[in-house]
């Protein structure tokens, strides 16, 4: 049976990515180890203990070295698809006990169903092409009421870039290709979620804005962080240095602030889902509800065609 799938992402370019920037990563690991320590934060807010966890996409070990004793993680399977970042992972400095590592395709994972109590993933789902497929498999890898914490770039992300790169390209080259990589948008997360069989979903986002003192840094980090764009389509030609230069100009031109440095946008979708269980609670049906709505509202429930008023005030309808 031939595969249907629509491929958007060279995933042979992303590895190759992810293959270079391991040699370097510690100079340009802001922003991967910002959304960890978000990660480990909402962990912190799950008061229970993981003997067993998945860091799926685990770059150099950044969440293993941040999560410290937030998350109740007592074992933790680092996984990345580029082999020289596992290998890096497996030996960063940690408070985690047992923390191996390996090299995985977030597409194709290893793992028996019903291996682990807790899925990590930040900042590396997005270069799937099947998201609701490796959303699956993340499910099925878990065990019953196991929690799934996931982080990655949505719509708003580098939007500013995309933009001077499309004025630029256009400007000097007649037309424009794929410079930034499509993202997810947040009212999708959800529904990717529950696509995914994932029980309790929900979605939040944060907005990181990050400073650089010009857009060719800004390029530089996205390269040194494995994120520069991986889209089958793209032009596959490198892109002229007068046309990046000419993009520079636009971003600062449009974009840029009093001090003459330029914001770089990162809206960060985190996604949190658990795998079903017998134990957990259910949405209630219509009727169900223990508490009534006036008791909420601080008033009285009263007859249909009376007004309602704060409690002891009598009130009435009709004319005085």
């Amino acid at each position: 049976m031939s595969d249907e799938r629509i491929l958007v992402f060279d995933r042979a370019a992303v590895r190759r990515r992810r293959e270079r920037a391991a040699a370097d990563f510690d100079p340009h690991d802001f922003l991967v180890a910002e959304v960890a320590d978000r990660l480990a934060d909402r962990l912190d807010d799950v008061k229970r203990s993981f003997p067993l966890a998945l860091d799926l996409g685990c770059h150099a070990g950044t969440f293993a070295s941040l999560v410290g004793p937030r998350g109740g993680i007592e074992t933790l399977i680092q996984a990345d698809l580029a082999p020289a970042m596992a290998r890096r992972a497996a030996g960063v400095d940690s408070t985690i006990g047992q923390r191996p590592a390996l090299a995985a395709d977030e597409e194709f994972l290893p793992f028996a169903e019903r291996s682990f109590d807790l899925a990590v993933s930040g900042m590396a789902l997005h270069w799937t092409n099947d998201l609701p497929g490796a959303l699956l498999q993340i499910n099925h890898a878990l065990k019953p009421d196991g929690l799934f914490l996931g982080a990655l770039p949505g719509g708003e992300t580098l939007h500013e870039l995309r933009h001077a790169m499309l004025l630029a390209e256009s400007e000097l080259e007649g037309g424009a290709g794929p410079r930034v990589s499509p993202f997810a948008e947040l009212q999708d997360a959800t529904a990717l979620l529950q696509r995914a069989g994932f029980a309790l979903p929900v979605s939040d986002v944060d907005t990181i804005t990050v400073t650089y003192p010009n857009a060719l840094r800004l390029m530089a980090d996205l390269r040194g962080m494995g994120q520069s764009n991986a889209v089958r389509e793209r032009r596959r030609a490198w892109t002229r240095r007068h046309t990046l230069l000419r993009a520079a100009e636009l971003y600062q031109e449009i974009y840029g602030t009093a001090d003459g440095k330029v914001p770089a946008t990162f809206q960060i979708l985190f996604l949190t889902g658990w795998r079903p269980d017998a134990s957990q609670p259910l949405p209630l049906r219509p009727g169900d509800a223990q508490a009534r709505l006036a008791a909420a509202l601080g008033t009285e429930e009263i007859s249909t065609g009376v007004k309602a008023g704060p409690p002891g005030s009598g009130g009435r309808g009709g004319h005085g």
